[in-house]
């Protein structure tokens, strides 16, 4: 029986990171077979070890915000302020393929891990940063998810007009900019592979952020119409077929081009109603010429029926259309639990199965894997020292009565 393996099997990342961008952009590697050595403090470790409540609510009786970020991987702890400790950490760079860090660039320098330092020691070292700002920063810090978010014009483009700007949450940024950190870290090992020289990554939550606005930004960079930029009122959009309604019981996306076949077929799966074939509706023009009262006309359709029936009805007529889901219902998704997207995986914090966001991307022959949830603070230690960095175990001892390691 011939063995499968990892797609990124024999890989080595030093996993320098802590909270969220730059964890989940090694967790993506892990996920695949890519040995990470999540480096932490010996005492505390990671401060996303200290995320169990989010805006003071308790999240469920697991740490589920480091251990599921943090899978996949091992756990070194070390002291980066003793001399002691960053020999071992020179000594795992010569052993290593990927430096990842979300640190600060003062403290790296401090603890002489900055990229010059540790080209030094491997010049085939692919030097990865997920920064908030870019490696060419003028904005001040801190760099949190939803400031970064402020300065990209998304939060101010989205809401009713007149209202405040919506935040778009769910950590988008971290998450798109761990996504696009891990993608850079393939891209310079595959360069690295024709040249046989490591260089710098850059992946941040600024560029993260763009990347989320796109399509309206590159619309806007093109044409300089703030139409692009301002927020824009379900009650006056610029297509009253492509818009939100409420059914009777909750809300449903329409996605229909606004043109003479479309709305026709749109009318025939709404029952044709008297009011759809009202004269100021009768062209593309007329229904951009007069959107509110469409929407309006819409609206009171709409509400007759459930979100789920008019979705049913628009498909069977080849239309777009989705209810508005919440995270409950896709909790419940087929879809989302046959492509992994949703997995199940054992906790030992707890003691049982537990529910996890799983695997983005699916790969037919070397598919990821969650093996387990994030390591307990050091516990590889001793094993990687040894077995891996060539330590004796009466240096072991030293290092630790040194206070080096725990």
């Amino acid at each position: 029986m011939q063995t499968r393996h990892a797609a990124l099997e024999g890989i080595r990342v030093i996993d320098l990171t802590v909270w969220f961008q730059g964890p989940v952009a090694a967790q993506h590697l892990a996920d695949f077979g890519a040995e990470v050595i999540h480096v932490e403090r010996p005492k505390g470790g990671d401060q996303g070890r200290g995320v169990r409540s989010i805006k003071a609510l308790p999240v469920g009786d697991w740490n589920q915000y480091f251990l599921v970020i943090n899978r996949n991987k091992k756990s070194l702890a070390v002291d980066l302020k003793q001399p002691r400790g960053r020999e071992i950490l020179y000594r795992l760079v010569e052993k290593s393929d990927v430096f990842l860090s979300n640190l600060g660039a003062e403290n790296l320098a401090l603890w002489e891990l900055g990229y010059e330092r540790l080209r030094e020691v491997n010049p085939r070292l692919v030097y990865a940063v997920t920064s908030g700002y870019g490696r060419w920063a003028t904005a001040s810090k801190p760099a949190f998810d939803m400031t970064v978010q402020a300065l990209t014009g998304l939060m101010n483009r989205l809401g009713e007009p007149g209202q405040p700007p919506i935040y778009l949450g769910m950590g988008s940024g971290d998450a798109y900019g761990g996504l696009l950190g891990a993608l850079g870290i393939l891209v310079a090992l595959h360069q690295r592979r024709l040249t046989g020289k490591g260089q710098i990554v850059d992946a941040s939550l600024y560029g993260a952020q763009l990347l989320l606005a796109a399509p309206t930004l590159q619309a806007y960079l093109a044409t300089g119409d703030p139409r692009f930029a301002r927020q824009r009122s379900r009650r006056d959009p610029e297509n009253p077929l492509w818009n939100t309604y409420a059914g009777r019981d909750r809300w449903l996306f329409l996605c229909v081009a606004n043109d003479d076949a479309s709305y026709a077929t749109l009318r025939q799966a709404l029952g044709d109603p008297p009011v759809a074939r009202d004269p100021r509706f009768k062209s593309a023009d007329a229904r951009r010429a007069h959107t509110r009262a469409l929407v309006e006309v819409l609206d009171g359709v709409f509400r007759e029926r459930t979100a789920d029936d008019w979705t049913a009805r628009l498909r069977a007529e080849g239309l777009a259309a989705s209810p508005i889901g919440t995270l409950r219902d896709l909790s419940e998704d087929p879809q989302a639990w046959a492509n992994d997207y949703l997995l199940e995986t054992y906790c030992e914090e707890v003691k049982r199965q537990v529910r996890v966001r799983g695997l983005p991307i699916g790969l037919s022959k070397t598919p990821g894997r969650v093996e387990t949830l994030g390591p307990e603070l050091g516990q590889d230690t001793e094993l990687l020292l040894s077995e891996l960095l060539g330590y004796s175990w009466e240096e072991i001892g030293e290092l630790k009565s040194q206070k080096v390691i725990p």
